[in-house]
């Protein structure tokens, strides 16, 4: 039974406006007058097979959304996150920052988003797979989960759509990895993404570029801490209210 209130809760809307230039691409185009580095695209098909095939994992990422202020100057706002996967249908991410604290749930069968610091949460019935729930969270919610891009199961085609420009920048140490730097560009987005050039290929930095306006804003995802055999059992993903915490509904995106 769903209970209704003034107060709803807030949404990561701002993560949108340059997420959603990869997350929302209908359909897989061949890119015409392209540019693409063999080795770039190599190295990325890679990463997302490889990524696919975990059936568990977990990661902490660190992520720097730009924005503007009315008087012109650029500010960040700096969001971290946990976040934990087991497939076909369970998700959880505890975010908080400067925009947020939040514990998003996902079971299979229902999401749910908790403030904790507001005793507050919004619940909702979602689709059965991770790939249709965060179709849904994004279409009907406004919801962006961090690193959606890149939990996809068939990540690779929805990354290359369209690309123009594929190429590899060179060499880079994150957190002590050392990676293959890629550049990305499609019309109106352009991404990188460094992977670990040894062992497993995993990504531990992703930055996602409005290349359509002037500003050229981005969001900036840095990823440690992979574990691919984490502690998953079902009781994680589930949302149990504790004494005092309010239902509420989700804010329409």
């Amino acid at each position: 039974m769903r209970k209704t209130s003034k107060k709803r809760i807030p949404l990561l809307t701002v993560m949108a406006l340059v997420i959603i230039g990869i997350s929302t691409l209908p359909s897989i185009s061949p890119a015409t007058g392209s540019s693409i580095d063999p080795r770039a695209d190599q190295i990325l098909r890679k990463m997302c097979n490889y990524l696919g095939s975990l059936q568990q994992f977990s990661v902490h990422t660190q992520n720097t959304l730009e924005d503007t202020l009315d008087s012109g100057h650029r500010v960040d706002f700096d969001i971290a996150a946990k976040v934990v996967v087991s497939r076909p249908n369970k998700l959880r991410a505890e975010r908080s920052g400067d925009l947020v604290d939040q514990i998003f749930f996902y079971d299979g069968k229902t999401l749910t988003l908790y403030n904790p610091s507001d005793k507050v949460y919004a619940t909702e019935p979602a689709p059965g797979t991770i790939e249709e729930m965060f179709n849904f969270t994004r279409e009907s919610l406004g919801l962006i989960i961090p690193i959606a891009d890149l939990v996809y199961r068939n990540s690779y085609p929805l990354l290359m759509q369209n690309v123009t420009l594929a190429t590899v920048i060179g060499k880079s140490v994150i957190d002590g990895v050392t990676c293959d730097h890629l550049l990305f560009s499609r019309p109106g987005v352009a991404f990188q993404v460094w992977v670990a050039d040894d062992g497993q290929p995993l990504p531990y930095k992703y930055v996602v570029t409005d290349t359509a306006t002037y500003a050229r804003l981005s969001v900036t995802t840095v990823m440690n801490d992979w574990n691919i055999e984490p502690a998953a059992d079902d009781t994680r993903f589930s949302f149990v209210p504790p004494k005092g915490v309010k239902q509420i509904a989700f804010m329409p995106f």
